[in-house]
């Protein structure tokens, strides 16, 4: 092609790192209308074709064309050349730069081009560096270049970069610019600083819509409902019509504050008023009365909207998912026309939190069948399904989907992925990933704390909370959870009580139930029944079920009957229809051969008609992860099952043992 002949000689007088023949070597044939014009074409007839431009391709030829001719020097033409590249959806921001960094001298429009274009790409940091080299370029920014500078301060939360070029907008006179005032709104109210955006907007003389809906927006963020409304009403005195962007914010601020009848407020508004709204409206209008839990509202929204899409069923399927109707949730899960992520996601996370972890990870299979890729969001959900039924083979396939993916692990999904493989019986892989993540989080420390305890290893879980000290990572109320959960469960006592004083004495950290909890079940293993009494005694909150719970155990273990029958009192006045401390009371007195209390407390369960629960058995053979129950028959090989287990009884039986295998499980306490 004779243009990468000649752009040999000619591209030799640009810096050497634009390698512009190998650019047009294989570039399209140009269209004979755009060859013809060029035989005959001036500057203006250039710079025409260049506006009229359409893609690369054609740009492409023009550019190699602004070449031959020498026209390199020609700031008006390359700006034309870098604006298409940078602004168009058709552009190519990486051409753009490197047109950009052969120019000597770029002028203003240039840079503001291509800061732009930056602003809306993945590379936003690009347009502060920008700006930088602009500013120390000797060029001054103007109104045009500030609004997308801020947007990128915005998008990076960079608020000291904010607060720069607001005074530089200040000084240069721009700072009373309306589209200058909106970007630091929004700039402002994305840093949470509601106050200073409140300020930029009092100061705006003439304010336009987008000044107020910035506004609304920022009031949303932080789900501030009451300054949003009275902000609503000045406006509506000053006789200005709301668009639907107003709609949505204060609706989104409803949703976050969880204000039914100020939804209920806005929905009225756009029925009296007749305003027309869209799809986004309506949705909004739909989420709204789903995060307020009312559910005959959501629904009635969702009969009424004729224009359904993804997000429409989406929301109407977590309003059920909410509200514990999973049955109605996955109906209309099924009927979905078009699912993506956020739907899947939705239906996987209701079953997970309804304890149904098997058909969420079902789900999660068929949703790898589909062309749905799953998110971060998805792959949490099915790490603590894993998590709770104990299926490794699972959680290390998700490990290994992680890792062959091009998702980039969060902190928050490898904090997930420890949680799974201790819980799962694989304390040392959990152990490897911990040492592995460069930034920890105290949540990261919480985890393997809390692993370290579940796996008996108290002295290894408190050295790792020395340790979390040592890294400069301050405690906090699920720390001492797990650290005193440490200390139960190794048998710590004194240790125990140490970390459990220094809890207020040094990181003022008030002990919640659940602290009680481990250190009573502490005290109450550790044979210091009076202790843990004494402390229920003092406690500033009323003694659940698990405190009681802990204490009985302890008698259990210590065989004292007498503070066992004291606890029954309580605990019939607080949770008279839980099977697990009948159960624990009844084998404490069985232990003990008092028979006649034993009949009692069958008698006070039979009165209640309090029906003991349970208990659930998975079993993981293969990758298969198997669910049993007492007497359970839904097992495809549930005959050869109780042979085997009669089997198993005769055996035992012969050897002097008169243990019942079918019952085995009749006597666990459910705690």
């Amino acid at each position: 092609m004779y243009v990468a002949r000649k752009c040999r000689t000619v591209g030799s007088r640009l810096k050497h790192s634009f390698h512009f023949h190998s650019l047009f070597v294989t570039l399209p044939s140009m269209p004979a209308t755009l060859t013809h014009k060029f035989k005959t074409s001036t500057h203006q007839d250039l710079h025409c074709l260049l506006e009229k431009c359409s893609s690369m391709s054609e740009l492409k030829q023009l550019h190699a064309q602004i070449i031959i001719r020498s026209l390199t020097n020609e700031n008006l033409t390359l700006g034309k050349l870098i604006s298409f590249c940078a602004v168009s959806d058709a552009g190519d921001l990486r051409y753009a730069r490197l047109i950009f960094d052969q120019v000597i001298e770029p002028n203003k429009f240039m840079y503001n081009c291509l800061i732009r274009g930056y602003s809306n790409s993945d590379e936003q940091v690009n347009s502060l560096l920008l700006y930088s080299k602009m500013i120390a370029s000797g060029l001054s920014p103007n109104e045009f270049t500030l609004p997308f500078v801020l947007k990128v301060c915005a998008g990076k939360s960079a608020y000291w970069d904010a607060v720069v070029v607001h005074g530089q907008a200040v000084k240069l006179g721009f700072g009373s610019q309306v589209c200058v005032q909106n970007a630091l709104i929004n700039v402002y109210v994305v840093c949470g600083l509601v106050q200073c955006a409140q300020k930029v907007f009092d100061d705006i003389p003439e304010k336009t819509l987008v000044s107020w809906n910035s506004m609304f927006g920022g009031y949303s963020r932080i789900g501030c409902c009451k300054e949003a409304f009275l902000l609503f009403r000045k406006m509506r005195e000053l006789q200005l019509e709301p668009d639907k962007f107003t709609m949505v914010n204060l609706l989104s601020v409803c949703s976050h504050g969880c204000d039914l009848d100020l939804g209920r407020y806005v929905h009225h508004y756009i029925e009296v008023t007749g305003m027309e709204i869209d799809q986004i409206v309506k949705n909004s209008l739909l989420d709204m009365y789903v995060k307020c839990g009312s559910l005959h509202s959501a629904q009635t929204v969702f009969d009424r909207m004729s224009d359904k899409n993804v997000v429409s069923w989406t929301s109407i399927c977590n309003a059920y998912a909410k509200s514990g109707l999973v049955e109605f949730a996955q109906e209309f899960f099924n009927k979905m026309p078009l699912k993506n992520v956020v739907s899947w996601n939705t239906m996987i996370s209701c079953f997970v939190r309804e304890g149904r972890f098997k058909e969420a990870l079902d789900l999660f299979h068929k949703m790898l069948s589909t062309s749905v890729v799953p998110d971060e969001a998805t792959l949490v959900c099915i790490l603590s399904a894993c998590s709770q039924i104990g299926d490794l083979v699972t959680g290390k396939e998700t490990h290994k989907y992680i890792s062959n993916s091009s998702i980039k692990p969060s902190i928050t999904l490898l904090n997930s992925l420890m949680d799974m493989y201790a819980k799962c019986g694989a304390l040392g892989i959990a152990m490897n990933l911990f040492l592995e993540i460069p930034e920890k989080n105290v949540v990261s420390w919480n985890v393997i704390i809390g692993a370290l305890a579940l796996h008996g290893c108290g002295p290894k879980a408190i050295g790792m909370f020395e340790e979390m000290k040592t890294d400069g990572i301050w405690p906090d109320e699920f720390t001492f959870t797990g650290l005193l959960s440490a200390c139960s469960h190794s048998g710590l006592v004194d240790m125990g009580r140490y970390y459990f004083d220094r809890m207020t004495s040094v990181y003022s950290i008030s002990p919640e139930i659940e602290h009680y909890a481990c250190i009573i079940d502490l005290l109450g293993r550790g044979g210091h029944l009076e202790e843990a009494i004494r402390l229920i005694g003092e406690m500033p909150m009323k003694p659940d079920v698990v405190i009681w719970g802990a204490l009985l155990g302890a008698c259990r273990i210590h065989a004292n009957v007498e503070i066992g029958k004291l606890i029954l009192k309580q605990f019939l006045e607080l949770e008279p229809h839980t099977s697990g401390l009948y159960v624990l009371l009844s084998n404490i007195f069985c232990e003990a051969q008092r028979w006649e209390d034993v009949k009692k407390i069958r008698k006070l369960m039979k009165d209640g008609g309090v029906i003991k629960t349970r208990a659930i058995s998975f079993i993981e053979i293969d990758g298969c992860v198997h669910e049993f129950i007492v007497e359970d028959k839904r097992h495809v090989l549930s005959s050869y099952i109780y042979i085997m287990l009669d089997q198993l009884t005769d055996h035992l039986k012969s050897t002097g043992c008169s243990a019942d295998l079918s019952n085995i499980f009749l006597d666990i306490p459910q705690m």
